[in-house]
C-alpha cells in the first residue's frame, strides 16, 4: 500500500507549485515550443511520471501503471467513440446523404452565420446531450466545413459552442456524477447550476456571430439570435429546475433548431455573409422532403440508439447478475488497484482507490455508434460493405495520431490522479479561505484541462469543494456548481477536445493553432464564472 503525500516539501505552495510543473509545460509546448500535439502530449505525459516518482515518492511501478492504465482509457472508450463517430460521418458522406444535409441547411439559409446557429450550436447541444464524448465537435466541426466553412474556424467555433451544453453531455451524466460526490440529488445541483449555466448558454450564440462576423454580423441576426438564446435558455432552464439534467441538452437543442428553422422561413437577413464562395457552400439544388429526411436518418438513428443506451433498464443489463454482465470485462491495473490511499481531507478516512480497465465492449457508448452505421449502412442501397470497411480503414488511418493524443493525455491525468498532484494543486487553492469561491471554478477548470471530462473532474474534486465549503461556512452545492461549470469552459481548450476538433476538419498536427485561437475565450469565460460564483456565495449562504 502506497498513502499519496499532498505536501512532500512541507509547505503547501510550494509542493502545488511543482505539482502544476507538468500543466504549465503542457500550456507552452502548445503555445509558445508550437510543438505537435502528439510530441507535446508525450512529453508532459512523461513530464508528470518524472515528477511523481521523484518529488512525490510515488514507486516506479505505481506510476508506470497508472500511465498505462490512462493509455488504455484513452484508447478506450474515447479512442473507440471518436472512431465511430468519424465512421458515422464518412458513411453519410460517401452514401450522398451529406450533399443533401448540406443543401437542405443552405436551404434554409445561405447566411454562414445562420448555419452556424443551426449546426454549430443546435446541432452540436442535440449531439452533447444524446452522446456527448467528442462527438458533436466532429460531426458538427466537419460538417461546418462541408458548408465552406474554414477548417481551424469552424473547429474552433464548434468548441467555443460547447460551453453551453458541455454540463449536461451525455443525458446529464456530469451532473449526476458531480451529485454523487457531493452526496445530495442531482436535480439540487442542477438547480444551483441554474444560476449560472443559461447565463452563459444564452451569451453563446451571439459570441459566435461576433467571432464569425464581429458586431456587424450580430446587428444583422440580431432577431435570428434573440430567438436562438432565447428559445434554448428557456427551455434549458425549465428543464433543469423541474425535470433535472438528464434531458437539458435535448430539449433546448431540438426547440431551439425548430424554432430558427420556422423564422428563418418568413425571415432572413438584409445581407448575405459567406467567407467563400466555394461550391461547397453555394449547393443550390433543391430536395424533396423525403429526400431530406432521409438524408438526416444517421443521425435520427445514432439517436435512438444512444437514447436507448442511456435507458436505466438497458444500464440494467449490464450490472451484476444480469443478462449481459459477462460482456464487460474488468482488468484491475497490477501494482495498483486497491494499492493506492488517498487521505482526508480528499477523502473522509484513507481510501483505497480503484484502478481498473472498464472494457464494457457492448454498453459502451462508441458500440451505440457502431450499430448507428451498421444501420445506416443497411438502409443505404449506394453503398457496399467493401466500401463501408474501407471508410473504416481510411478512419482510422487519418485518427490514430489523435487518438494517441487522447491516450498520452489521458496517460498524464491517470498520474496525476493516482499520484495526488491534482489534489495537492486543490489543496493549495482551497488555502485562499474566503477568496475560495472565487477560485473554486479555477479547480474544475484545472480538473477538465487535465481529464478533458467534466464527469472525471467532478469526480476527482467534487468531494474537495464540499468540504471546504463546509470548512470555509459558504454554501457546498455552489461550490460544487462551481467546479462544474468551471469545468465546461476548459472543455473548449482541453487537448483531447482539440485534438478530436482538428481530426475532424483533416488539421491534425495544427493542434497549437487551434489551442490559441480558443483560449482566450476560455480564460474569460472563466473569469465571468469565478466572479459570479463569488457573487453568489456572498449572496446564497
Amino acid at each position: 500500500m502506497w498513502l499519496q503525500q499532498y505536501d512532500p516539501f512541507g509547505n503547501e505552495i510550494l509542493s502545488a507549485l511543482v505539482a502544476v510543473l507538468p500543466i504549465v509545460f503542457f500550456f507552452l509546448a502548445l503555445t509558445m515550443f508550437k510543438m505537435k500535439g502528439i510530441l507535446a502530449a508525450l512529453l508532459t505525459l512523461c513530464f508528470s511520471f518524472l515528477v511523481s516518482v521523484l518529488f512525490f515518492d510515488m514507486p516506479f511501478a505505481k506510476a508506470f501503471s497508472a500511465s498505462v492504465l490512462g493509455i488504455f482509457n484513452g484508447l478506450w472508450p474515447i479512442g473507440y467513440i471518436v472512431i465511430m463517430a468519424v465512421w458515422l460521418y464518412k458513411i453519410a458522406v460517401k452514401t450522398g446523404k451529406f450533399t443533401v444535409i448540406r443543401a437542405s441547411i443552405a436551404g434554409i439559409s445561405p447566411d454562414q452565420r445562420l448555419q452556424l446557429l443551426l449546426i454549430g450550436f443546435c446541432f452540436n447541444a442535440f449531439l452533447e446531450g444524446a452522446a456527448g464524448f467528442g462527438v458533436p465537435i466532429a460531426i458538427c466541426a466537419a460538417l461546418l466545413v462541408e458548408l465552406g466553412f474554414r477548417p481551424l474556424k469552424a473547429a474552433a467555433l464548434c468548441l467555443i459552442a460547447n460551453a453551453s451544453s458541455g454540463a449536461f453531455g451525455a443525458i446529464g451524466i456530469p451532473v449526476i456524477v458531480g451529485a454523487q460526490m457531493g452526496n445530495i440529488e442531482a436535480i439540487e445541483l442542477s438547480r444551483t447550476l441554474a444560476f449560472t449555466l443559461p447565463m452563459i448558454s444564452f451569451t453563446i450564440p451571439f459570441l459566435l456571430i461576433f467571432i464569425l462576423d464581429g458586431l456587424k454580423g450580430i446587428k444583422e441576426t440580431l432577431p435570428a439570435l434573440f430567438l436562438v438564446s432565447g428559445i434554448y435558455t428557456g427551455v434549458q432552464l425549465f428543464t433543469i429546475l423541474v425535470l433535472g439534467p438528464e434531458l437539458a441538452n435535448i430539449l433546448a437543442a431540438l426547440a431551439s433548431l425548430a424554432g430558427l428553422a420556422l423564422f428563418l422561413r418568413k425571415w432572413q437577413p438584409k445581407n448575405t455573409y459567406r467567407e467563400n464562395s466555394s461550391p461547397e457552400g453555394s449547393e443550390t439544388k433543391k430536395y424533396s422532403l423525403k429526400e431530406i429526411v432521409k438524408a438526416w436518418s444517421p443521425f435520427y438513428i445514432l439517436t435512438a440508439v444512444v437514447t436507448v443506451w442511456s435507458l436505466p433498464a438497458f444500464k440494467a443489463l449490464f450490472d451484476e447478475g444480469g443478462l449481459l454482465f459477462k460482456t464487460t470485462i474488468l482488468v484491475k491495473a497490477p501494482f495498483l488497484h486497491q494499492q493506492v490511499l488517498k487521505a482526508p481531507p480528499i477523502a473522509p478516512a484513507e481510501t483505497a482507490l480503484d484502478a481498473i480497465l472498464k472494457l464494457d465492449f457492448v454498453s459502451a457508448t462508441g458500440t451505440a455508434i457502431l450499430i448507428a452505421v451498421m444501420l445506416t449502412g443497411m438502409f443505404s442501397s449506394t453503398i457496399t460493405l467493401k466500401q463501408g470497411l474501407n471508410s473504416l480503414r481510411e478512419t482510422t488511418k487519418e485518427l490514430w495520431i489523435p487518438v494517441m493524443t487522447i491516450s498520452f493525455v489521458m496517460g498524464f491525468a491517470s498520474i496525476a490522479n493516482l499520484a495526488g498532484l491534482s489534489s495537492t494543486i486543490g489543496l493549495a487553492l482551497a488555502k485562499t479561505g474566503d477568496l475560495f469561491p472565487l477560485v473554486s471554478p479555477i479547480l474544475g477548470w484545472l480538473g477538465v484541462f487535465i481529464t478533458g471530462s467534466v464527469v472525471s473532474n467532478n469526480a476527482l474534486f467534487g468531494h474537495l469543494q464540499v468540504v471546504t465549503g463546509t470548512q470555509i461556512g459558504t454554501n457546498s452545492t455552489i461550490l460544487l456548481a462551481a467546479n462544474t461549470a468551471g469545468g465546461v469552459m476548459a472543455k473548449i481548450i482541453s487537448p483531447q477536445s482539440i485534438a478530436i476538433a482538428t481530426a475532424a476538419v483533416k488539421a491534425t498536427g495544427q493542434e497549437s493553432t487551434l489551442f490559441k485561437m480558443t483560449l482566450k475565450y476560455s480564460v474569460v469565460l472563466l473569469a465571468i464564472i469565478c466572479l459570479w460564483t463569488f457573487l453568489l456565495s456572498k449572496l446564497l449562504l
